[in-house]
């Protein structure tokens, strides 16, 4: 269910929307995407931009049964894809395109589709003679430090097959809403934050945003707070916009270095990678602030 709401309504109002809530006694989530109805409906701010690419998505068949603990991701020149683990024989595709591109793709047949996604994760594309230069020069000092050299390589799976009628495609996009909560109410998920898929974070976020939601509601019952009360309400906002905000800008800030083809910025996100696959406890402390 994408919006829920319980507690009886007395004097309610109409917002611009055509939605009614009750300040005082309507209790609603906001679970209602990047299109939200119920944001739209609270009149907050909500700051957005599109960045004119598609995402394409699909369930895809693994060539041969692994392990598929790993999501793996390769930048393009046209934008990032990547598969994300489902079972032992299928991943979900998210392939950031172009516009023209993710409707090229969309019009595949299943078996051009198939072909067209394993050369975009296996095709090698020519390299920058300096870019290599420097992170081989990077690497040694790394091992003249005793550290890893940060430039193990692993090779992606192999798609078989496409699973019926599972393509589709979205346009991508940031948003953030100023407020997450309003008397009552209260906004998780896309409904409250939107960002790009490269990082793989969306879900992540709006995991996030439950588990807090969760905890400070149980919190407010034990100590015997209305579940509408604004000091609970406002502690989650400012919890989840103290991790949220740093970590859409960043995915922001990365999509727009990766959509950058100069050898300068090849060379710095070239480094930066390196650096934080061999620097372990950076390494770490980025997954802990990803994972929650």
């Amino acid at each position: 269910m994408s919006v829920l709401k319980c507690g009886p309504y007395k004097s309610a109002r109409t917002l611009h929307s055509g939605l009614k809530i009750i300040p005082a006694r309507a209790r609603a989530i906001g679970a209602d995407g990047a299109n939200s109805a119920v944001r739209k409906a609270m009149g907050v701010q909500y700051l957005s931009w599109n960045y004119d690419q598609t995402g394409v998505v699909a369930t895809v068949h693994l060539s041969e049964e692994t392990e598929n603990t790993t999501a793996w991701q390769r930048f393009l020149p046209t934008g990032p894809v990547a598969l994300l683990p489902l079972d032992s024989t299928r991943s979900s595709l998210v392939w950031s395109t172009t516009q023209d591109h993710a409707k090229d793709l969309l019009k595949l047949p299943d078996e051009q589709f198939v072909d067209a996604l394993n050369d975009a994760l296996w095709k090698q594309y020519p390299r920058r003679g300096a870019v290599d230069a420097c992170t081989s020069w990077v690497g040694s000092l790394l091992r003249r430090a005793g550290l890893p050299d940060g430039a193990e390589r692993q090779l992606p799976p192999s798609v078989r097959a496409v699973a019926a009628s599972s393509r589709a495609a979205f346009p991508l996009g940031f948003g953030h809403s100023t407020r997450y909560v309003a008397p009552g109410v209260a906004l998780v998920g896309d409904a409250a934050h939107r960002v790009h898929p490269l990082a793989g974070q969306g879900v992540n976020l709006g995991f996030g945003d439950i588990k807090d939601l969760t905890e400070f509601l149980a919190d407010a019952m034990y100590t015997g707070l209305d579940i509408t009360h604004h000091s609970w309400l406002e502690k989650y906002e400012s919890s989840r916009q103290r991790h949220n905000v740093p970590t859409q800008l960043a995915i922001d800030a990365l999509y727009r270095l990766y959509t950058l083809d100069i050898a300068p910025m090849v060379l710095v996100r070239s480094v930066g990678l390196q650096l934080t696959n061999a620097l372990h406890p950076l390494k770490k402390m980025i997954m802990s602030h990803a994972t929650t």
